[in-house]
């Protein structure tokens, strides 16, 4: 869970999206003035909540103890928040849907989480009901949890994430846009 809203400085693993992403667009645009200190997102909803109350039961209720690691490398202005680890980084998400799919930018995260732990990474999902929203302290229902590892792309991270993540780490550092 996170507790410094303060992401300005820094890139964090779900930041890989906007990373990857097109740097034309208002979107970037905000992100990058957050990561300049210029603007801060206060954006909270129901569901973000939920999962963050939940997140620490999720990993009781699949045994993990070792909790909220964070990873600094500086010289990539790289910050990576590990919600749980074993022998492999736990990352928990919660969802609506029957089925839990891993998506582009969940496996994206979930490389850049390898590459700063240094070991291998699994999804732990847990759908939320409708009543999950109303009581934070409702229990585990352990039917609920699938897992789905995910394969680190060493490829991936060398040609196509670090040079992008490079390059905006030294226009972060100048305090330049990036082109």
């Amino acid at each position: 869970m996170i507790h410094d809203k303060d992401r300005s400085g820094w890139f964090g693993a779900s930041d890989t999206v906007k990373i990857m992403g097109s740097w034309e667009t208002r979107t970037f645009e905000l992100f990058w003035a957050e990561k300049l200190g210029l603007h801060q997102s206060n954006f909270s909803s129901l569901e973000m909540k939920t999962g963050s109350h939940f997140e620490g039961k999720i990993l009781d209720a699949i045994g993990v103890k070792k909790r909220d690691r964070q990873i600094r490398v500086p010289s990539l202005r790289l910050r990576v928040n590990l919600d749980g680890e074993s022998r492999i980084v736990h990352e928990v998400k919660t969802h609506k849907t029957e089925v839990f799919k891993v998506s582009r930018p969940y496996w994206m995260q979930g490389q850049v989480e390898m590459f700063a732990a240094r070991k291998g990474l699994e999804i732990v999902a847990y759908r939320l009901e409708a009543e999950d929203y109303g009581n934070w302290l409702r229990p585990i229902d352990l039917e609920r949890i699938t897992r789905h590892p995910v394969e680190r792309d060493e490829m991936w991270l060398r040609t196509e994430y670090l040079p992008r993540l490079e390059y905006l780490a030294d226009c972060l550092k100048r305090g330049v846009w990036p082109k």
